[in-house]
């Protein structure tokens, strides 16, 4: 007995019904995810944190757009009736610091002169220390980390006069570049702790092939270190930045009276009143003077995250 070879009208077994075209496949719902206590909790302390900073910083904007009819009224928090761009214009241009009344963009323009000659000696310096301390045989390399880490915790006050003395006797004090090597040298032991513990993680098979190639500590560092640093000097450029245009102290104290920066004339025009105290006015310089730090974090600020975390999961 044979059995059948095809499924023919002699086969003993109906052929299957062909899936209709109408059939469709059944999704079932997905359960609903339900906010757990533990998620409202940290919702609400990341709020309170919010309101914390961004509260004082509605206040000094919408002070800073009002007129001082409106300011006298005493709601801090009440949005202007009558908006005006005159307290920002007086505090640039006009504001009195001391007997001086020409305005914060004095300042500003000391601060710039400050900036770029502390970034420039505070990278240079720092980079070639950090990169001598990681990848060449320094002698006393170990004691002189040790010394920079201590000196990193050194408040400025305890080494402010000997600074004082060092920089009249050399003829910097109350120059612009007297306030630069005071920047340099502050941020030195910091920096170089940072460029230090960027650099180690170098392959030792870079550097070999390199001191093969040419040998010379320059020529390396110029050719082969530098290109390879663009995420920890974006960092280390950032935070130069904030440090140094917010800095009061250093400026105050070696700043001569032609050049103090943005914050030293800040802290003359809230200080000086002749008569009613101009709070719009004030509010406004104060904003003048964060400004560029805030715009360098708002282009530069995923650069900076970048920079933090580059080298953080090297095998």
């Amino acid at each position: 007995m044979t059995l059948p070879t095809d499924a023919g009208p002699t086969a003993p077994f109906p052929a299957a019904r062909p899936r209709a075209v109408t059939d469709r496949p059944v999704y079932f719902p997905r359960p609903k995810k339900r906010i757990s206590p533990r998620s409202i909790a940290i919702l609400v302390f990341l709020v309170m944190c919010a309101a914390f900073f961004c509260l004082p910083l509605y206040v000094i904007v919408v002070t800073s757009l009002k007129t001082m009819d409106q300011i006298r009224l005493g709601d801090i928090f009440a949005l202007p009736t009558t908006w005006t761009l005159q307290p920002w214009l007086t505090a640039w241009n006009d504001a009195c610091s001391g007997i001086n009344c020409n305005g914060l963009k004095v300042g500003f323009v000391n601060s710039l002169m400050i900036l770029f000659p502390s970034l420039i000696l505070s990278l240079a310096v720092s980079s070639v220390t950090g990169y001598a301390l990681a990848l060449w045989n320094v002698r006393w390399a170990g004691p002189f980390m040790f010394l920079l880490f201590m000196c990193a915790f050194v408040p400025f006050q305890i080494i402010m006069i000997p600074l004082i003395v060092l920089s009249g006797l050399v003829k910097v004090y109350g120059t612009v570049w007297g306030i630069a090597i005071v920047h340099a040298i502050l941020s030195l032991p910091l920096l170089t702790l940072i460029f230090r513990n960027y650099y180690k993680d170098i392959p030792d098979e870079i550097m070999r092939a390199a001191m093969m190639d040419c040998g010379s500590f320059w020529r390396v560092f110029v050719e082969i270190i530098i290109p390879m640093s663009g995420n920890i000097l974006i960092v280390v450029l950032i935070m130069q930045i904030t440090q140094i245009w917010n800095d009061f102290l250093v400026g105050l104290t070696f700043g001569g009276l032609g050049t103090q920066p943005m914050t030293v004339i800040l802290a003359n025009v809230v200080i000086t009143t002749t008569g009613e105290v101009r709070y719009n006015e004030n509010m406004a310089a104060a904003l003048l003077t964060a400004i560029p730090p805030l715009v360098i974090y708002f282009f530069l600020g995923k650069f900076f995250v970048q920079g933090i975390t580059a080298g953080a999961i090297k095998g």
